[in-house]
């Protein structure tokens, strides 16, 4: 059932290529990894091509009229109390509306979260119900609110939820010129709301930047438990099995290694993908560049291959953005920090290397016990106190004091 399941994923992966030099690239690579992986893929690509443009033309031009229909099916239709204004994000399974109150008793804007009806299926319908489900048990500062629930007429399932006004936590911290001190205080708040999810028996699985919007005033808001995991109380110390492939479902820049693979996990892969994200906020680099998309090239750079220390990535002459958007240097890093590139090298080594990498450690019990122990050493550093992710040894106690 794994190799299958990565022989369809990579397949759906060439399909989503344009056929041609794109595609045939993405196959010579995975021949060069995967040998009769590839020939498998190959050949289901050859099966696709019917050559038969007499039926493909009229089924792709049909395709294109609903997936046009579908774009702004929501906009001006009104979902209980809400009427829904404009789109604000589009998903893999799912689409965010900006809505607003229909019934005019007074202002509120709402965010609705839709699922593609394209999409739609037993499956889905089963993952929006959990996700309404483990919001309605969240309450929290730092968690985005749900207000409401439902189904359209036609069955397709939303939730009404707290509209955040903000920026992705990475683009914040830039945009508003963060110290690293400022930086990790702003992700204190982020833990504590992964941390209040745990003792809720809720693992998250998808921390990343683009699901914690930070407003205006500073204040962390944590988004989209579209694949979060409920646990069994007796589970919550332990790990939790996988089920199904869908199960699958993660960002490989912030999954585990154990989400990667496809085993069981627990509230330690919550605790990996803070060290990443901590990781990109202190150094303004990931700690994975997958410059292959492939399932092999993706497994062996997450769960093979040991990042370097943040001190060492925000220090590096050039480098790609967190976003691969446009080259940054060592010194538009540091700015981003209020510091100057060896200054930030020097304040990232030693603790605050250490912290990260702990948090990210490939073997789930050698990471941090929980989200609180790595709160804590960042409050310790923060205070000037000795760190749990050093070795108390005597000259290291000896030089904080």
């Amino acid at each position: 059932p794994e190799e299958w399941e990565k022989l369809q994923a990579a397949f759906e992966t060439a399909l989503s290529l344009d056929a041609g030099a794109a595609r045939a690239a993405y196959v010579a690579e995975l021949h060069a990894e995967e040998h009769s992986f590839a020939a498998e893929v190959q050949r289901m690509l050859d099966a696709d091509v019917t050559g038969d443009e007499a039926l493909l033309s009229p089924v792709h031009a049909a395709a294109a009229d609903i997936s046009d229909a579908e774009k702004d099916r929501w906009i001006g239709e009104t979902l209980g109390n809400y009427r829904i204004t404009r789109k604000i994000a589009v998903g893999g399974m799912s689409a965010v509306y900006l809505a607003t109150r229909a019934d005019e008793q007074f202002d509120q804007e709402v965010a609705v979260k839709i699922v593609g009806g394209h999409l739609l299926s037993d499956e889905l319908k089963t993952r929006f119900k959990t996700e309404r489900q483990i919001l309605a048990s969240l309450k929290h500062p730092n968690i985005a609110q749900l207000f409401d629930g439902g189904a359209t007429n036609d069955g397709v399932p939303f939730i009404v939820m707290e509209y955040i006004d903000g920026k992705p936590i990475d683009q914040y911290c830039d945009a508003n010129v963060l110290s690293i001190e400022e930086r990790l205080r702003l992700f204190m708040k982020v833990c504590d709301a992964v941390e209040y999810a745990h003792r809720n028996l809720v693992v998250h699985r998808d921390i990343k930047p683009s699901n914690i919007l930070v407003t205006e005033d500073g204040n962390p808001k944590l988004l989209d438990f579209g694949i979060a995991k409920p646990l069994e109380r007796a589970q919550l110390k332990h790990t939790v099995a996988v089920t199904h492939a869908s199960a699958r479902a993660m960002t490989p820049e912030y999954a585990s290694p154990e989400q990667v693979r496809g085993e069981p996990i627990s509230t330690a892969s919550d605790v990996y993908s803070l060290g990443v994200l901590l990781y990109e906020l202190l150094s303004g680099s990931r700690p994975h560049r997958l410059q292959k998309r492939t399932p092999r090239a993706i497994e062996r750079a997450i769960c093979e291959e040991e990042p370097e220390r943040p001190s060492t990535a925000a220090s590096r002459p050039t480098q790609t953005g967190p976003a691969e958007r446009e080259p940054v240097t060592a010194e538009t890093i540091g700015r981003a920090r209020r510091t100057a590139p060896k200054r930030l090298r020097r304040q990232l080594a030693g603790d605050l290397d250490n912290i990260v990498l702990l948090a990210m450690r490939k073997e789930p019990s050698r990471r941090y016990s929980s989200v609180e122990h790595l709160a804590e050493d960042i409050r310790r550093y923060l205070e000037g106190l000795p760190v749990s992710a050093r070795p108390d040894t005597w000259r290291y106690r000896t030089g904080k004091f």
